[in-house]
């Protein structure tokens, strides 16, 4: 009798197990599936290039005598739909473009490193090989600030200006002594079984902008989950957030030219450190230099555009006025 309930046991455990792998495997089968359906039914928005044999997307809104480029932060997994309320309220005046890199939104993922020098040389191609000529208005948010800082000082003459938002730039680790963002590589590994999926089931909220409900269109917000079920921490967003530390040592010497018009769009905070620095002092000492300049403090999130794209379109226009005289 003791055989047998000892048996028993096991086999429970056994059965337990087998079921647990069964579900895992069911899972992973109809998040493929379904990625492969969702991608068939919702092809890209704009243009799709082709960047050392894979592809990038590229959209275009509007016409107009500038190019806007607008440039995404880390881990935004669909920058198209992301910028789409500053990208409506500025292509009314502008010609704006997103440039989706490897990994985001519709572009395909790459074996590339994500060195700095790589996300601006796959950037600089596809807005070529889009037949989008320069120079450009170079428009980015959070870390494409590093993207951007590399761009103007090894192209000067393909870029015309620069507005930030929020932008990390080079300097800032240094300046608030913080260490750069950083992902664990397992995510990537286990990415393919729909680890995003399964989070945006349970939280989905957390995937979605945070603004007033109007401010996406329910199309819009779907899309945004769909794509997020795509690309959440795949391989080209894990590598690029543990490639920060090498790609601010790279650029940490540079600055914006001296004569290069820059705005930046910032938060304004209610705290600083103890020795008075903020986002606010940080920007400032890096505008200084500059003889065309101007820092927007904005009440809002680090994702500004979410819910202050119609103030922000009317500085950029005031901003290009400046010095299209």
């Amino acid at each position: 009798m003791k055989v047998k309930k000892k048996s028993g046991f096991w086999g429970v455990i056994r059965n337990t197990i087998w079921a647990i792998i069964s579900l895992i495997l069911i899972w992973i089968i109809t998040h493929q599936v379904m990625t492969a359906y969702e991608q068939d039914k919702h092809p890209a928005l704009g243009q799709l290039v082709e960047i050392d044999g894979k592809h990038m997307h590229v959209y275009t809104k509007g016409e107009g005598k500038n190019t806007i480029v607008l440039l995404s932060g880390l881990g935004t997994a669909a920058p198209v739909l992301d910028f789409e309320p500053l990208l409506n309220e500025m292509s009314k005046n502008h010609k704006v473009v997103v440039v989706e890199p490897f990994g985001y939104g519709w572009s395909d993922r790459t074996d590339r490193e994500r060195t700095v020098e790589n996300i601006v040389e796959e950037i600089r191609l596809a807005l070529k090989k889009a037949n989008i000529n320069g120079p450009y208005i170079l428009m980015p948010h959070s870390i494409s600030g590093i993207y951007t800082m590399y761009y103007v000082n090894k192209y000067t003459k393909e870029v015309k200006a620069v507005i930030g938002i929020d932008p990390t730039l080079p300097k800032a680790l240094d300046y608030f002594g913080e260490s750069a963002p950083t992902m664990s590589k397992f995510l990537s590994l286990i990415s393919p079984a729909g680890i995003s999926r399964l989070a945006l089931y349970i939280s989905p909220d957390k995937f979605l902008p945070i603004t007033d409900k109007e401010t996406y269109s329910d199309k819009n917000v779907k899309m945004i989950k769909m794509i997020s079920a795509w690309n959440g921490y795949n391989k080209n967003i894990v590598a690029e957030a543990n490639e920060t530390k090498r790609n601010v040592d790279k650029t940490r010497d540079m600055s914006f030219p001296e004569k290069l018009p820059v705005m930046i769009f910032t938060t304004k905070e209610e705290k600083t450190t103890e020795n008075g620095k903020s986002n606010i002092t940080f920007y400032q000492s890096q505008l200084k230099h500059l003889t065309h300049k101007r820092l927007v403090v904005l009440e809002g999130h680090h994702y500004l555009h979410w819910t202050r794209y119609q103030e922000m379109s009317g500085f950029v226009n005031q901003f290009i006025d400046t010095f299209e005289r």
